[in-house]
């Protein structure tokens, strides 16, 4: 068995190859490009190769598995050796994956990446969220540069603030310096409803996703981010490492004794933990009353609302994992089970 480290880079690519013996056969350099992997992964004997998740670790690494190699995709976090080195090259980096795989692949940890399928669902909801980013900076923006005139636009729907904006009574010198911004802020909104009617259309031909939400303060966007940040919910032993894998648990520091748990790591997708926490807010000023609103409730009123939240997010990614893998409906009081 050969063993090939690969640290990949936005334009260029180093990777270093050794054998059983540790010895090193190959170092070589080459652009980053599907054509530049084929040429060096494809036709060859099957290898064990391991590189570091990042931007572009999901296509290369379905490139290099579909020409019958063995990948490990490992977290950065786990390779201390090569972040907190005092002589970083890209030859070093690459030749210590190499050695790391081959005396204990364990140790590295696999990253599951997403079906590519999964990946361009996401890829519409990035977008969306990108879009919505925007719009909020000028909506912001715009309520900014009235006010300091001292005009005020009504509240109301973000998508619908240009049309508010159109009805204040304002010099129109005034106006033309606004304007711009109105009009960026009605394309956008055109965009950003034309993608959520195609989350929409998605989500209607998912029954996973439609089942999900049958859960106070999860919506479409949240159970279809959910989905395809899950992909194969089966790769997760039990419920509640998902709550793990999205950086809800608190950091655990134990010695002898003592041991102490403090925040949450915070590891994984942040947008998926945000979006927990948003169906968390949800469930919380939702009108359907549960077991888990009064549940978080009380600790709020204990710990804090902040507190709250993110221990009912945790309770959220769990209770979703679960429903998903075994088809169970969603119920507000669940029956205590007779011990």
């Amino acid at each position: 068995m050969e063993y090939c480290g690969i640290d990949l880079h936005q334009n260029e690519t180093e990777i270093c190859v050794i054998d059983d013996s540790g010895d090193i056969i190959e170092r070589a350099r080459f652009k980053t490009s599907r054509s530049s992997f084929e040429r060096r992964f494809g036709g060859q004997v099957s290898m064990k190769v391991v590189l570091e998740a990042g931007g572009s670790s999901p296509w290369v690494s379905r490139l290099i598995e579909s020409m019958g190699h063995d990948v490990v995709v490992c977290a950065p976090r786990r390779v201390r050796l090569i972040a907190e080195s005092t002589m970083k090259t890209d030859e070093i980096d690459a030749e210590v994956l190499a050695r790391l795989v081959r005396v204990d692949e364990g140790f590295l940890g696999r990253v599951t990446h997403r079906s590519e399928s999964a990946q361009l669902q996401r890829g519409l909801m990035t977008a969306r969220t990108a879009l919505v980013n925007a719009r909020s900076k000028w909506v912001h923006s715009a309520r900014g540069i009235l006010r300091s005139f001292g005009f005020r636009v009504p509240g109301g729907s973000t998508s619908l603030f240009h049309t508010r904006c159109a009805k204040v009574d304002m010099p129109d010198d005034l106006r033309d310096v606004v304007q711009p911004l109105l009009n960026q802020i009605e394309r956008v909104s055109d965009e950003i409803q034309a993608l959520e009617e195609r989350l929409e259309n998605i989500a209607a031909t998912n029954p996973v996703v439609k089942h999900l939400q049958s859960v106070p303060g999860v919506g479409t966007i949240v159970s279809m981010y959910f989905v395809a940040a899950i992909d194969d919910p089966d790769r997760f032993q039990r419920s509640r490492d998902v709550a793990a894998f999205f950086g809800l648990r608190p950091i655990l520091r134990g010695s002898g004794e003592i041991c102490h748990h403090g925040r949450i790591s915070k590891e994984g997708d942040p947008e998926m933990r945000r979006l927990l926490i948003q169906a968390a807010h949800g469930m919380i000023n939702s009108r359907k009353s549960c077991a888990l609103q009064q549940w978080a409730l009380k600790l709020a009123d204990k710990k804090g609302k902040r507190k709250a939240l993110v221990a009912l997010a945790r309770k959220l990614a769990v209770l979703l994992h679960h429903l998903w893998v075994t088809g169970e409906v969603f119920q507000s009081f669940p029956k205590q089970q007779n011990a």
